[in-house]
């Protein structure tokens, strides 16, 4: 058994998990998705608003993707880009055909895309990126990283948060591609850190336990809006039927990412005392099933905490 995105999954499922993650030209993803799935999103594409899908690998790679368009009446045009060694399309009549192949890319089979007409893309010419002042480089890695830790955001947004970072009114010190390219460096670093660590870890055991009480009529989520004030103003919006809620914010993320423990807020949708300890104990029973140690004192009024704690949340992109 082991845990995949949050949830325990027994070897003989987890082979028909693809590690991919799906995005539709609308901006719904699928996140390990199965072939299944797969085969049903190609087949519905090719209709205005939904015309194509793109997979990433999980972690994301730089450069590395697959892609299908397709407009009703039309072929299908699949491509993919393998970083440095090229980026080539193919045009292809049967959804079923498109499928396969790109199931095969996302199990990384070898010869997947043999047998096929293979064009290359032209991607134009190489932008040149200047290099960033060492000041500006160091303050900007610095943010990053403290993000990357967190494990939560893609690297399209990392880039965002590396471009405005330093923004002073007009004065904008780091571009669009030199926000990218030290995104990927430092993104290729925790790739290659996270690939060391072993077993199940303990962002992974927070996702099963709030999993289990998603199940149980509680509305638990990670990383949820930037502070404890908007948490508590927005949560509502998530309840669709539960009875309770749990949550940590982005700050309490970084704050455990840091080294620290995990402060969660929680509570009753009802907003009485009895049903607010009641979901506390119900969150403490989850994390504690899921091998986690917390703090609480029992009172409605009292934050729970999930210390001590290993911050290793693996990437998704």
């Amino acid at each position: 058994m082991e845990i995949d995105g949050g949830f325990m999954v027994s070897d003989e499922a987890r082979e028909d998990v693809l590690d991919v993650k799906v995005e539709t030209e609308s901006g719904q993803t699928h996140t390990r998705t199965t072939p299944r799935a797969l085969r049903e999103l190609v087949a519905r594409i090719g209709s205005a608003g939904d015309l194509f899908l793109i997979l990433q690998r999980i972690p994301d790679l730089p450069d590395v993707f697959a892609q299908v368009w397709h407009e009703e009446g039309g072929d299908y045009r699949l491509e993919h880009r393998c970083g440095e060694a090229g980026f080539f399309g193919t045009n292809l009549m049967d959804p079923r055909r498109v499928a396969d192949l790109l199931t095969g890319w996302a199990r990384q089979e070898a010869g997947w895309d043999a047998g096929l007409d293979w064009a290359p893309v032209d991607l134009g010419p190489r932008e040149q990126v200047p290099e960033l002042p060492d000041g500006v480089r160091t303050q900007v890695e610095e943010r990053v990283r403290v993000r990357l830790r967190c494990g939560y955001d893609t690297r399209k947004v990392l880039a965002e948060i590396a471009e405005d970072h330093l923004v002073d009114g007009d004065v904008r010190p780091v571009s669009p591609a030199q926000a990218r390219r030290l995104v990927d460096r430092l993104w290729l670093e925790r790739v290659a850190e996270q690939r060391t660590w072993e077993g199940v870890t303990d962002p992974e055991r927070v996702a099963l336990a709030f999993g289990a009480l998603e199940e149980t009529g509680i509305t638990a989520r990670e990383n949820f809006t930037c502070c404890r004030g908007c948490g508590l103003a927005e949560i509502g919006a998530e309840r669709e039927g539960a009875r309770g809620f749990v949550f940590f914010h982005q700050q309490v993320t970084e704050h455990a990412a840091q080294g620290h423990g995990l402060v969660l807020h929680y509570g009753g949708f009802d907003g009485s005392a009895a049903t607010t300890t009641a979901v506390g104990r119900e969150v403490v029973a989850a994390l504690t099933a899921a091998g986690l140690s917390t703090r609480w004192d029992g009172s409605p009024d009292a934050a729970i905490e999930v210390d001590p704690l290993i911050w290793r949340r693996r990437l998704v992109g």
